[in-house]
């Protein structure tokens, strides 16, 4: 399965909100996508509540995993970005 790893770049982590844009992002994909840290279990990032559970802090590094390019691409760039700005 194609994976990007990327550096989270939300001030605060993964918390509720970009959690929330995240996962909105991959339900409107309509295709699976799942994100993971350095030795962790890929969780489902279509569910808010399941990307929280990573504990993703700004500067920690995530993986993005889909067999979608775009979605891949899409996800991978909103985890980039602050996206509490």
């Amino acid at each position: 399965m194609p994976e990007k790893t990327v550096t989270v770049g939300s001030a605060i982590g993964l918390h509720a909100r970009p959690a929330a844009i995240i996962a909105e992002a991959v339900v409107e994909a309509g295709v699976p996508v799942t994100l993971s840290m350095s030795g962790g279990e890929p969780v489902d990032a279509g569910s808010a509540l399941m990307i929280m559970t990573l504990g993703a802090e700004k500067g920690a590094q995530v993986t993005v995993q889909s067999d979608d390019e775009a979605a891949l691409a899409k996800v991978a760039g909103l985890v980039e970005q602050d996206l509490d700005a």
